[in-house]
């Protein structure tokens, strides 16, 4: 594993079916509030792979579990990687390609934070307000429009 971080990572907006939006509060950044991010561990890992794994590690939340239904939005930013935290990248790295996902499990749960300061559970406009990320809030703020299209999409066949 290389010492520096790969740029390409996830962003996993974990609600409930009432649009209630898990934040978390980054420690090495009081008063930042985000949804659960990280990178990749190697180039060949599978995204919803790294979506599962982060979720699990910073919240304790089994992305996996019954009743929990993660999905793709196969929606991907990308962005300048902050100056704060562009010593973590290898030399030369300037941006970071994120990919997006939902999260959806049936109700509010008290995360178990390892990696966080704190979490608060926000209605999804408040949650959008919260976010120190473009592109977090840009995500949760399309989260009605996702989470109506899932409903109204096609079950997978099963012959």
């Amino acid at each position: 594993m290389s010492e520096f971080k790969i740029p390409i990572s996830v962003l996993v907006v974990i609600h409930t079916p009432a649009l209630e939006v898990l934040l978390l509060e980054r420690r090495n950044a009081p008063g930042f509030w985000q949804s659960v991010t990280g990178s990749v561990d190697h180039e060949s890992e599978p995204l919803a792979e790294t979506a599962c794994r982060e979720v699990l590690e910073e919240t304790g939340i089994d992305a996996r579990a019954p009743g929990h239904r993660l999905t793709d939005w196969n929606k991907t930013n990308r962005y300048e990687i902050y100056r704060r935290w562009i010593s973590r990248y290898g030399p030369g790295v300037t941006h970071n390609t994120e990919h997006v996902f939902g999260l959806t499990i049936p109700k509010q749960v008290e995360p178990v934070l390892t990696e966080h300061l704190a979490w608060r559970w926000l209605p999804w406009r408040e949650a959008a307000e919260q976010c120190f990320s473009w592109s977090n809030a840009q995500a949760i703020q399309e989260l009605p429009a996702r989470v109506d299209a899932n409903l109204t999409a096609p079950s997978p066949r099963r012959d």
